[in-house]
C-alpha cells in the first residue's frame, strides 16, 4: 500500500477497528489494496486507518508496515474505536469495516457513486459468509428480512464526514447494536432531506465465521430469537453477555 501524499485530495477514509487482529488484518488489507487499485480516483485518494483498540499483539505493527495510519484507542468499545479512527480521518467520505472482513474490489467505486448520487445519506455493502452450514445459513436467513425491510446492513458502512459529525458518530455508551443506532440516526437525518439508506449488494464483503467456529453453528439463531426479549427485560444481563461475547477476547 503506497503512502498517502499530503497534497492529494482524499475521497474516502476507511476506518478499521481492531483488537488483537494479527491473524485477520493482513487478509483484509490485501483486499483493501485490490479495491484501492480498482478505484477510479486512484489509490492515493483512499486513506486506510487502523483504530488499534488497545491491542496486545502485533496488530499495530502489521498495520504500519502495510502503510496504514494507526491511532491508539484505549477505551475497549468498538464504537469508541470507530470514533477514534474517524477523528483523525481526512476523507470527505467515511467508511467502516471490521478487521475480520474481506472487501469487494469495487467497494470504493460503489460507495462514491452512491454518495455522489445525492439520493442516499449513508449505506452498507452487506456481507456474504466465508463458509456456510445449516446453522449459519439459518442465522443468515433470519437476518435478511430485517435488512430488506429497514435497509440496515453490515459489511462496509459509509456516510459523509459532515453527516457523521452532525449525529455525533457512534454511541460509545453502547456495547452492542451501536451500528444499528448509527444507521438509524443517519436515516432520521436523511429523512429531512429526502435521502435514505442504500444497500450496495453488488459489492458485498465477505465476513468471517469465527464466532460460529468458537460458539457453535447454531448459537446465533438462539441469539437472534432471544435478543429482543433480553434487551427489553434483562438489560444488565445483556451488558454482561455483550462484554463476554464481543470484548473478552477478540472483537468481531
Amino acid at each position: 500500500m503506497e503512502s498517502e501524499s499530503q497534497t492529494h485530495p482524499l475521497d474516502i477514509s476507511l476506518v478499521i477497528p481492531a483488537y488483537n487482529e494479527e491473524a485477520y488484518l493482513p487478509r483484509l488489507l490485501d483486499t483493501v489494496d485490490e479495491a484501492r487499485a480498482h478505484y477510479s480516483g486512484g489509490p492515493s485518494a483512499i486513506e486506510v486507518i487502523v483504530a488499534d483498540n488497545a491491542s496486545t499483539d502485533a496488530t499495530p505493527d502489521l498495520a504500519r508496515k502495510h502503510g496504514c495510519v494507526v491511532v491508539r484507542v484505549e477505551t475497549r468499545a468498538i464504537a469508541a474505536a470507530r470514533n477514534g479512527g474517524a477523528k483523525v480521518a481526512k476523507g470527505a467520505i467515511l467508511a467502516f469495516v471490521d478487521a475480520d472482513t474481506q472487501i469487494h474490489p469495487d467497494t470504493f467505486n460503489s460507495v462514491r457513486r452512491a454518495i455522489e448520487s445525492g439520493k442516499f445519506i449513508a449505506g452498507a455493502t452487506g456481507v456474504k459468509m466465508e463458509r456456510l452450514s445449516p446453522g449459519i445459513a439459518c442465522a443468515y436467513a433470519l437476518m435478511v428480512p430485517l435488512a430488506l425491510l429497514m435497509k440496515l446492513d453490515t459489511g462496509v458502512v459509509f456516510c459523509r464526514r459532515t453527516d457523521f459529525e452532525r449525529i455525533g458518530g457512534y454511541n460509545e455508551e453502547r456495547l452492542y447494536a451501536e451500528d444499528v443506532q448509527f444507521l438509524l440516526d443517519l436515516r432520521r437525518l436523511g429523512k429531512r432531506r429526502g435521502q435514505g439508506l442504500v444497500r450496495l449488494t453488488s459489492a458485498k464483503a465477505i465476513t468471517s465465521t469465527r464466532k460460529f467456529d468458537l460458539h457453535g453453528e447454531w448459537h446465533y439463531v438462539k441469539m437472534i430469537l432471544t435478543f429482543p426479549f433480553m434487551h427489553l427485560f434483562f438489560h444488565r444481563r445483556m451488558e454482561k453477555f455483550a462484554k463476554e461475547y464481543w470484548y473478552n477476547g477478540r472483537q468481531g
